[in-house]
């Protein structure tokens, strides 16, 4: 049986590990974890409890030792706040922004015969674009989507890579996240790489909820009062309550009425407000808390007469967050707080995404 070779860093609760499994049994092959890195305590407790531990498995990607023998696969995916919408907008200058070179540095030093980036939309146009070419120049020595580097630039390493943004609803799982994704191929190994094609979205935000939840995942009428009104005391969000199985939504004077068998989504962006989907499709999980009594942040607002009563509104629960990535009820959370359990659902990989395209590389 063949046998690859893999290692990731900032590996988070394992997305990538669940990719390469569900790809090494379709292939029939034996997959070797050689190393995973992350520095979350929290994080690094969920892994263990669903992985077990890795042989070597550092915190730091400053201080970890670089394996000497070529990974078959290395997996990175650098701290994406520096350049996310939700987060600080720093960019390369901030401390997660420069991670980006120790993963290069790892590469240069390992030569791994394939290698997958992911990051944020946002790195596109960090800088005007400045960062995000500053990456491929470093990573592409070879080509840059099919197209030859003629003028290589002194740090690149001898890679063919690939680079697209990849959307999570479009590959079968109803969560708009768009993401980066950016395929390396060592020069001496087959370069036939083709990103997936888009599939038709089946499955629906209905699709994923759970029933019969416990009454800490509902709203009160205090918070619902709270995020109902704007900053100036003006309506953000109306719920009409009284008319069954029919909920209002206004946000910002655009108004919507939905009615039987519907569910509305809402979502905190920034200096938006509170925006609302009614097509069955999450909007982007994320991980960083915009305030202190901001409930919705890392889990999206929703009700609807799917809900076990459509005049509530309640978050998502940290196993339907985690289904929005594609990871299997098998995985067990319960070893975190469910704020740590947001987190990591908001700081993950959509597994889909990552089996699609392990699946296109010639191994």
């Amino acid at each position: 049986m063949k046998t690859i070779t893999t290692g990731s860093d900032f590996s988070g609760v394992g997305a990538f590990d669940y990719a390469i499994g569900r790809f090494a049994k379709q292939k029939g092959f034996e997959h070797k974890r050689i190393y995973a890195c992350d520095w979350d305590k929290y994080a690094r407790i969920t892994y263990q409890h669903n992985h077990g531990t890795p042989d070597y498995y550092p915190k730091d990607v400053y201080e970890r030792e670089i394996p000497k023998d070529s990974l078959d696969i290395y997996m990175t995916s650098p701290p994406c706040q520096s350049f996310s919408i939700a987060g600080s907008r720093k960019g390369k200058e901030s401390e997660n922004g420069v991670l980006f070179f120790n993963s290069h540095e790892f590469i240069k030093k390992n030569n791994p015969r394939y290698f997958i980036f992911e990051n944020v939309k946002g790195l596109l146009s960090d800088d005007n674009g400045r960062t995000f070419q500053e990456w491929i120049n470093y990573l592409g020595g070879k080509s840059i989507n099919g197209l030859p580097v003629l003028f290589k630039d002194e740090n690149a390493v001898d890679y063919h890579i690939y680079h697209k943004v990849l959307n999570s609803k479009k590959h079968g799982v109803p969560q708009n996240r768009e993401r980066v994704f950016i395929i390396g191929i060592r020069d001496d190994a087959d370069n036939t790489f083709r990103f997936p094609k888009e599939e038709h979205l089946t499955k629906k935000m209905k699709d994923i909820l759970e029933q019969n939840l416990d009454d800490k995942y509902f709203l009160s009428d205090k918070m619902i009062n709270y995020i109902s009104k704007d900053r100036d005391g003006s309506e953000k969000l109306i719920v009409n309550r009284d008319v069954a199985n029919t909920i209002t939504c206004e946000v910002k004077k655009m108004q919507r009425s939905v009615q039987d068998n519907y569910i509305w989504i809402a979502d905190y962006r920034n200096d938006e407000g509170l925006r609302i989907r009614k097509d069955g499709i999450s909007p982007c999980m994320t991980s960083r808390r915009h305030s202190e009594t901001d409930v919705s942040t890392m889990a999206p607002l929703i009700g609807g007469s799917y809900l076990n009563n459509s005049k509530k509104i309640r978050r998502l629960t940290p196993r339907e967050c985690f289904r929005l990535q594609d990871f299997p009820d098998t995985f067990d959370f319960s070893v975190v707080s469910d704020s740590q359990a947001y987190k990591q659902a908001g700081n993950s990989i959509t597994v889909r995404v990552l089996e699609l395209l392990l699946n296109k590389l010639e191994l």
